[in-house]
Formats: structure tokens, sequence, C-alpha cells
């Protein structure tokens, strides 16, 4: 059996060496472009994960027509209503 599980495993390297060299191609012409990102969006990522305390309180991000991504909420804020008060009198 332990010589099947050798000659199994042998086989399937076999066959997936042409798609890992492949895979391994796109990742050396994706890695200055992924870098490019990091840097420069980095920064704003950090500050966005940093203000979000709760993930699991958005729907996934949706991107709008224009390009605009947005977050929604699943259940919208409370309400902050201003403290009532009472109008001032003017003398005329």
């Amino acid at each position: 059996m332990e010589e099947g599980a050798k000659l199994f495993f042998k086989g399937l390297m076999s066959e997936m060496e042409p798609a890992l060299r492949e895979l391994e191609g796109l990742a050396d012409e994706m890695e200055p472009a992924l870098r490019s990102f990091a840097e420069e969006m980095g920064p704003a990522l950090r500050g966005l994960v940093d203000k979000v305390e709760d993930w699991s309180a958005y729907h996934p991000p949706e991107i709008l027509p224009n390009g605009d991504i947005i977050m929604r909420r699943k259940e919208p804020m409370p309400s902050e209503e201003p403290p009532v008060t009472e109008p001032e009198e003017i003398e005329l």
C-alpha cells in the first residue's frame, strides 16, 4: 500500500509540474505589480483596518460602475439625534 501511495504521488507530481512551473512564471510577472500595490496602498489599508472594529458587521465590498468601492453595514448604525433645546428668546 505504501508503494502504491508513493507511485500515486510521484505520478501526480509529474502531472502537476508543468502547471506549477507556469504558476511560478506568473508569480514572477506579478511580483512587481503586487509590490507596488503594497507600497502605495499599504498605509491606506492599515488606516482602514484601524478604523473598522468588526469586519463581520459589513457586507462584502461592492464596486460601483464609476469605480468607487463601498462597504455597506449589515445593520444601520443607530442615529444620533441632536438633543432638543428650547429656542432662545430674541428681543426685537
